[in-house]
């Protein structure tokens, strides 16, 4: 039988609580990332989005109110199975929909390449955030 996914949107008062099951585990306790980094306050402005797999939520990611990408995060049990991708997609049309010109993140560098195959640019210098090396990307709507 196929795995069924699905991508819900809404805000952190719908979806908060299993975003930030997900975020915990791939920011925090995966990739060691400090609890007061990854709670930056901004969740409760921003549009939210859950991948579904069989049911069962393995990812997420936001889109800020001017069109920045981020939080993206899915469970290592997910990973290579293309809902990642369709997480992406998700959050790229709700950018276009809102308007937004261009969406824009801040990539960690082993997902370079699999931002680039949706269409980002790196741009800029390699950066540090959380203690994890970053590129800057954009994305032409």
């Amino acid at each position: 039988m196929a795995a069924v996914t699905t991508v819900q949107r809404g805000n952190w008062e719908t979806l908060g609580e299993a975003a930030s099951l997900i975020r915990r585990v791939v920011f925090i306790d995966e990739q060691r990332v400090p609890q007061e980094e990854e709670w930056d306050g901004r969740d409760a402005d921003c549009l939210h989005f859950l991948a579904m797999l069989n049911g069962k939520p393995v990812g997420t990611a936001r889109l800020l109110p001017d069109g920045h990408i981020g939080r993206v995060a899915v469970l290592s049990s997910a990973r290579g199975t293309g809902i990642g991708y369709q997480l992406m997609e998700a959050t790229i049309e709700a950018a276009r929909a809102a308007g937004h010109t261009h969406a824009a993140l801040s990539a960690q560098l082993h997902a370079l390449a699999f931002y680039e195959r949706l269409g980002f640019v790196a741009h800029g210098d390699v950066f540090m955030d959380a203690g994890i090396p970053h590129r800057e990307m954009v994305l032409a709507l």
